[in-house]
């Protein structure tokens, strides 16, 4: 099995079905019959109707446990696909409206990805992600929170949401405050819309990272802007492909950005409404064992992990 790791993942857009379901038993609540398909996959058609899927897949989580469920769920479930690494997208917006105090959320997660480690090896890490509709403001005080109370998991800051609402330039006091406290920044940017959003996030923001930016690939330039300046694109081939954005993998981007020298990794973005993992990106990339046992090491020397943990991982996914 080839080693594998990935560093574009949500959260609660990890929660698979018959856990959603046993969440839901155990707040004592029902989720509703039309969330599940006659197969059992969640249902959708569009992306305002993901969106509301994902938004009642959440209303079964009630309690820091199940934070910690959630987040060891998916760590085992990679783990068993070879993933050594895993850093997953929490954002502390969710919990904060269900009174879950921030502290309380995050020794949730760190047991969840410590029992991980102890039960499968694999190493899990956080990136606390902001919402980019809720706005600046919500992201300056995300990123307060964040470096006060620090803990050696929350490796960085990332954003998602809208991409139309608001301009990178908007995020960038956040960014910088994170970026100077020493966390690594990514941003979610060139999934929906075009190769403007990448140039604008690149130049604005503190970033080594783009989340999807897999419509850098219809501009040469932006390519070789990002090859050059060895920024990594979190490419999620089938979150792309089921959002309509690319109708099959022959179409998606991912082998011209390869061959125009951009720095790619394999992930699974919210892999049950999705029907992915990521074992599933890495065997339909169409890519050999070489270059996917070079895509593991990207991802990895890409990630936010300390330089120790990076060389021990690295030796891992090293044949």
């Amino acid at each position: 099995m080839i080693p594998k790791a990935e560093i574009h993942c949500h959260l609660e857009g990890s929660i698979p079905p018959k856990l959603a379901v046993a969440l839901a038993e155990r707040n004592g609540l029902v989720l509703p019959p039309n969330l599940f398909d006659e197969k059992g996959h969640y249902a959708w058609t569009d992306f305002w109707s993901f969106l509301q899927s994902y938004d009642r897949v959440c209303t079964a989580l009630k309690t820091a446990r199940d934070f910690r469920d959630v987040i060891y769920t998916y760590l085992a479930g990679a783990a068993g696909e070879g993933a050594v690494y895993v850093e997953m997208f929490c954002s502390p917006e969710r919990p904060a409206a269900l009174g879950i105090p921030y502290a309380a959320w995050l020794a949730a997660l760190v047991e969840g990805i410590d029992d991980a480690e102890r039960d499968f090896g694999i190493v899990g890490r956080i990136i606390i992600i902001c919402i980019r509709h809720l706005g600046p403001e919500r992201a300056d005080a995300m990123v307060q929170a964040m470096i006060a109370e620090p803990h050696p998991y929350v490796v960085g800051f990332g954003m998602g949401g809208d991409e139309a609402k608001f301009a990178p330039i908007d995020f960038a006091p956040a960014y910088q405050h994170a970026h100077e406290s020493g966390y690594g920044c990514t941003v979610h940017a060139g999934e929906v819309l075009g190769p403007d959003s990448v140039w604008a996030s690149i130049r604005d923001l503190p970033v080594t990272r783009i989340g999807h930016g897999v419509r850098s690939a219809d501009d040469p330039a932006l390519m070789e802007e990002l090859a050059r300046r060895g920024i990594v694109l979190e490419v999620c081939p089938g979150s792309n492909i089921a959002l309509g954005l690319y109708p099959d993998r022959a179409s998606h981007p991912l082998h011209r950005l390869i061959a125009a020298g951009v720095r790619v990794t394999l992930n699974s973005d919210d892999p049950p409404f999705f029907h992915t993992t990521l074992g599933t990106e890495y065997d339909l990339s169409g890519l050999d064992e070489r270059h996917l046992r070079a895509i593991a090491r990207t991802t990895i020397e890409a990630s936010f992990a300390d330089e120790a943990t990076k060389r021990r991982l690295l030796e891992e996914v090293t044949p």
